[in-house]
């Protein structure tokens, strides 16, 4: 048996006040009816699409209800202002939504939507730590990387997947924090870091000569790779640092992962990112690694240059995108009495995916405006 679903056969909610009560009413109803038929305690998470999100936001406050997904739903505006009842409706939900903690995400198609303008989708900032919303669009949406129509954005499989896993962890998680981390693990766009990794937060010492090369160059690129295996990039000297500051990138294509990020169907190749450092210039001194603190860490599509992208009436593959990290190298950490190398960590493979890695010149990329057309 599938979840329960509300159907309203598409009543004209959007522009009518006491059409779009009487359904919040209904659905209020039925949550408690379908609740008295599991254990005490139980709680629910609601999907909504369109004007069903603002029924959702509605019914809150509510312990009962865990967390709110959202879908092509015109949160800051109606579609039509033709009825003060449905302002009344929309200034309720504000005040919810400025301070109720059930969780609320808010997924919108952008410009392919020709029903809700993208700036009606976007969810109010947080106002505190306590609450969480966050707007996602299917444009930057990691595995998807297209617009979504208004009507599609409930069938369209990249983000039918992802809603999905999100509502499934949702369903086991108790706390705030937890419930913030599923929604950012499985409904992503890249704008926020993702959680540390457990496995990436240790550091270690490189004791066997036979698990780790000197690379002389300062980027590295790696085809089917299989095993485990740490390369040890050479860094310039901290004066040279200091003139010039370095950023670190590591990218991990073809089904393979920088934990936690991977995409939707992934093999077992990964990589990863370390400071490595000797105490002294003797060679014979084990070089010891502690992990790099990401400033960019996503899932970025990875086309292959023939193809079109995303596919046509298909979208992007499940095993589609390539794990991009970048960090930039502490200075700090650039002792003078040791030599220090940028450690790529690469294990699994089993001959499949690519790793590419090395040092960039860290600045901003910053254009002039202009009013002048070339």
């Amino acid at each position: 048996m599938g979840p329960p679903a509300v159907e309203f056969n598409e009543d004209l909610s959007a522009f009518h006040g006491p059409t779009i009560g009487s359904q919040i009413i209904y659905t209020s109803h039925a949550i408690s009816y379908i609740l008295s038929l599991y254990p005490a305690n139980t709680s629910i998470i609601i999907m909504g699409h369109s004007m069903g999100g603002i029924v959702a936001t509605a019914l809150l406050p509510n312990p009962q209800i865990s967390a709110i997904i959202t879908m092509s739903t015109p949160h800051i505006l109606p579609p039509a202002r033709f009825d003060s009842r449905i302002d009344k409706i929309y200034n309720k939900n504000r005040e919810t939504i400025a301070s109720d903690t059930t969780p609320i995400l808010s997924l919108c198609g952008g410009a392919t939507d020709m029903m809700v303008p993208s700036e009606s989708c976007i969810l109010p900032a947080e106002t505190n730590t306590t609450t969480f919303r966050r707007t996602v669009f299917t444009s930057a949406l990691e595995g998807a990387w297209t617009g979504v129509g208004h009507r599609e954005m409930v069938w369209c499989h990249q983000v039918r997947a992802r809603v999905a896993r999100a509502a499934l962890e949702l369903g086991a998680s108790r706390s705030l924090f937890d419930k913030r981390n599923i929604l950012d693990k499985w409904l992503r766009d890249g704008h926020t870091l993702p959680p540390v990794d457990p496995r990436h937060k240790q550091g270690f010492t490189l004791t066997n000569p036979e698990t780790y090369e000197y690379v002389e160059e300062a980027h590295l690129k790696l085809m089917r790779f299989q095993g485990l295996r740490t390369f040890l990039l050479p860094l310039p000297s901290a004066q040279s640092l200091a003139e010039t500051p370095l950023k670190a990138v590591l990218l991990v294509g073809g089904g393979g992962i920088i934990p936690p990020i991977s995409p939707q169907k992934s093999g077992s190749l990964q990589g990863s990112l370390y400071m490595c450092a000797t105490s002294e210039v003797d060679e014979g001194d084990d070089p010891r690694c502690v992990p790099l603190e990401p400033t960019l860490h996503r899932l970025i599509p990875n086309p292959h240059p023939r193809t079109k992208f995303p596919a046509p009436n298909e979208g992007a593959s499940e095993y589609e995108g390539a794990a991009l990290f970048e960090a930039d190298i502490p200075i700090d950490n650039n002792s003078t009495d040791g030599k220090n190398w940028l450690a790529v960590r690469v294990e699994g493979g089993d001959r499949q995916g690519w790793v590419v890695g090395g040092l960039s010149v860290r600045e901003k990329i910053i254009e002039a405006p202009s009013t002048y057309c070339e």
